[in-house]
């Protein structure tokens, strides 16, 4: 088992593989997608996970799927996130996630002007998932001993994925500047409740979608 995290700009995503088989944790953004593909062939990537419904973690779905002839797998209520990130109410607290939250609305809405169009790279190259993913899916059939828990806040849908090696957390924790719980939010208490049952996992390797990996701690 090993878990290989792909450094894709400010997002990541991760191989995570055994025995020869491995899955895709996330995607990241089209200006990273021909690396991420040559990196899933020579792994034998088997299924594409996403740990949510934003575009930085989602826009390489389609093609990578395409290009590897695998299905692509995602909890269903982010299925909306796909074609408008603001389906849903986002919120923040720190003047850092009411910045981050501020050019997420800058980028939704061309109107803006051309601030906008320069942030408008978040559309999501339209699929359908072919699994739903659920608390308690395996990856065995993948070839990989790891299982989905569902870390809802962050957004509704939002998912990680456990394995022997540590936890890819998604976005329901963040690394930027420092190790933290999610910056922006659709529901804060289940963000907190899923940050309290993250710190409950114990001494393990927590890897975020955004920024390196640090050993689990009291969230």
């Amino acid at each position: 088992m090993g878990i290989h995290c792909i450094p894709c700009g400010m997002a990541n995503c991760c191989i995570v593989s055994q025995n020869g088989s491995a899955i895709l944790v996330d995607t990241a953004t089209t200006k990273h997608r021909e690396s991420i593909l040559a990196k899933c062939r020579a792994a034998n990537v088997r299924l594409i996970v996403l740990t949510h419904g934003h575009y930085d973690h989602a826009q390489n779905a389609a093609y990578l799927a395409k290009e590897l002839c695998v299905p692509v797998a995602m909890h269903p209520a982010d299925l909306p996130l796909m074609a408008d990130i603001l389906s849903e109410p986002i919120a923040a607290r720190s003047l850092l996630g009411k910045t981050m939250l501020a050019a997420i609305t800058l980028s939704a809405h061309p109107s803006f002007g051309k601030w906008a169009a320069r942030l408008q790279k978040n559309e999501i190259p339209p699929f359908a998932p072919d699994i739903e993913l659920r608390e308690g899916f395996s990856f065995e059939a993948y070839g990989v001993d790891a299982t989905v828990i569902e870390l809802p806040g962050h957004t509704r849908g939002s998912i990680g994925v456990a394995a022997e090696d540590g936890l890819i957390a998604g976005d329901a924790l963040m690394n930027f500047v420092r190790p933290r719980k999610a910056l922006h939010y659709i529901d804060r208490a289940a963000m907190e409740a899923s940050a309290a049952r993250i710190s409950a996992m114990g001494d393990i390797l927590i890897y975020f979608g955004h920024g390196g990996p640090v050993k689990n701690r009291e969230w």
